[in-house]
């Protein structure tokens, strides 16, 4: 009876410190900082978490994950995982852990705030996940996107000017289009016009001379979008050459006009010549 008493007594105790331990190690997680802000899709983002409670030993071993979930995903051979021991500073004495992450946003994530998780627990040696917690990742698509077409050609004169519209919901700024060398394309004076800022779905034109005999034309559109990271895309732009014939025939039509000019001219200038002689003719006669 003695004997089982003790027992008792033993078995209380250690569960009375357990749950003392238990109830002293006490953390807090948060999200303190993501750059950029906000995420762009398809490109990386860094994210630091804060732990606070590490201070105390009697957490034992301490894990933190942040789950690959949408919209973001680690890079190949990197850990999800950081585990530390209760007791654990900062080397500035502060009572927390700093865990950063570098991870990859999805190209086709949407804009706004998007949750992701974190889950994190503590006790002795692996111990099981049992807090589960949700932040929110700010994501904005600022990549632009152009529709672009071809407003004025001229054969005679060779001149091209190029209409390009932001259909993107940022405005983009320094815009700049090139026309790289291509088949069929070719290029009288400068390949490359900077055309400044634009705002969305606002349109500007870009003024170019060429020589085309070609059904495509590549443009390549640089631009400084709402983060200032300087982005470029490739555009194929169609050349429909029977919208512009008119200015092939105004060409042809132009050189007749002068000809027809000059061959008048001549008629006037060889009638007065004639009506002079004529006249000089009659006054030899006269005397």
């Amino acid at each position: 009876m003695k004997r089982s008493m003790i027992l008792l007594a033993s078995i209380f105790v250690i569960f009375l410190s357990t749950s003392l331990v238990s109830a002293e190690c006490n953390l807090d997680a948060s999200l303190i900082n993501q750059d950029p802000y906000p995420a762009i899709p398809g490109d990386y983002v860094k994210l630091v978490f804060q732990l606070e409670g590490i201070e105390d030993a009697s957490c034992g071993v301490v894990k933190f994950e942040l789950l690959e979930n949408y919209p973001i995903t680690f890079d190949p051979g990197i850990s999800h995982t950081t585990i530390v021991r209760g007791g654990t500073y900062q080397r500035d004495y502060n009572s927390y852990l700093s865990i950063p992450y570098r991870i990859r946003i999805d190209s086709d994530a949407l804009d706004g705030e998007t949750p992701i998780e974190v889950r994190y627990s503590s006790g002795q040696e692996n111990p099981l996940f049992k807090n589960l917690e949700t932040f929110y990742l700010e994501i904005e698509d600022a990549k632009a996107d152009f529709e672009i077409h071809v407003d004025k050609y001229s054969y005679m004169t060779k001149e091209l000017t190029i209409e390009i519209l932001n259909i993107a919901k940022s405005d983009v700024e320094a815009l700049t289009l090139e026309i790289p060398n291509q088949e069929g394309v070719n290029i009288i004076g400068t390949n490359r016009v900077i055309v400044g800022d634009l705002d969305s779905n606002e349109y500007t034109i870009a003024d170019f001379k060429a020589d085309l005999n070609s059904n495509e034309i590549t443009i390549n559109v640089f631009y400084s979008d709402s983060t200032g990271a300087r982005r470029s895309v490739v555009k194929n732009v169609n050349f429909d050459s029977t919208l512009f014939e008119s200015t092939a025939d105004s060409n042809g039509s132009s050189t007749i006009y002068i000809i027809i000019i000059i061959v008048i001219i001549a008629l006037v200038i060889w009638w007065f010549y004639r009506r002079r002689k004529k006249k000089q003719h009659k006054h030899h006669r006269a005397h």
